[in-house]
């Protein structure tokens, strides 16, 4: 059924092109569906879950109170009614147990991960739910196939039409989905939406702030995957100026709560 969608919509693309534009944010033009999205997810997330040497997932067992505190404020998130295919994507969150890399990701379809590192980085749970936010908000705003399109164009929808395996571009967007650099506007946007996402919730609504003050703060050779991004102080900023402007009200950390289920990582 994809395969025809997308095959119909490459005879008549030169045409119409601007029926392409399935983004619902500020990211732009996307020659993905949101059946595409939940493939590709499909597909990276099974890559990930092959390769253990790489991204050696937190086991369940053991575990499983860490993993329905995640999990919880993940739902909570989804069920503050401003998330984008909330509905739509099969929305999951995995833990790898890496405690040297401070990060967080999202691949189409609305799965993600998120290191054991950050986790234990952040100080508190608005924190680590400001960080949440913004991982969602790079599925739900659907920008890894945004910027998919903007690099692959129509050879990526022929591979996956096709459903060809050989390597190539298919080959090459699948391993690379997972450390997918955003633009600078996709960034600015997953701040914005970390915001949104929690302005109504008791959380303070500017907690990925927090991590960005936390980086500045300690000064030195911040961590590689920001020297792609925006200026964190221009982030503190402009976040808690969303919080602002929106009349965000929440000012709760739950950072004991927070801390119980940091211990229980180590």
């Amino acid at each position: 059924m994809i395969a025809k969608k997308i095959f119909l919509s490459l005879a008549i693309v030169a045409t119409t092109v601007t029926s392409w534009n399935c983004g619902i944010g500020k990211g732009g033009f996307n020659l993905f569906s949101i059946d595409d999205d939940k493939a590709l997810g499909k597909q990276v997330s099974e890559q990930i879950a092959s390769d253990p040497k790489t991204y050696p997932i937190l086991p369940e067992r053991g575990n499983e109170e860490v993993y329905k505190y995640i999990r919880g404020l993940t739902m909570q998130i989804l069920r503050s009614g401003k998330v984008a295919h909330a509905n739509d994507f099969d929305w999951n969150v995995q833990i790898i147990n890496d405690d040297k890399t401070l990060n967080a990701f999202a691949v189409p379809g609305g799965h993600l991960y998120i290191y054991t590192g950050i986790i234990k980085y952040l100080d508190s749970e608005d924190q680590l739910a400001g960080v949440m936010g913004h991982e969602i908000a790079h599925a739900a705003q659907r920008h890894s196939t945004q910027q998919m399109t903007k690099l692959y164009g129509l050879d990526a929808l022929r591979q996956i039409a096709t459903g060809q395996k050989d390597p190539g571009v298919l080959a090459q967007i699948a391993l690379s989905l997972a450390t997918l650099k955003f633009s600078r506007s996709h960034e600015a946007e997953a701040d914005e939406y970390s915001v949104i996402y929690l302005c109504n919730s008791s959380l303070n609504a500017a907690g990925a702030a927090g991590f960005f003050e936390k980086i500045k703060g300690q000064g030195g050779n911040p961590p590689e995957f920001l020297s792609t991004h925006p200026d964190p102080g221009n982030r503190i900023k402009d976040i808690k100026a969303e919080a602002q402007k929106l009349g965000c009200r929440g000012t709760k950390t739950n950072k004991t709560e927070y801390d119980k289920i940091k211990r229980l990582l180590n």
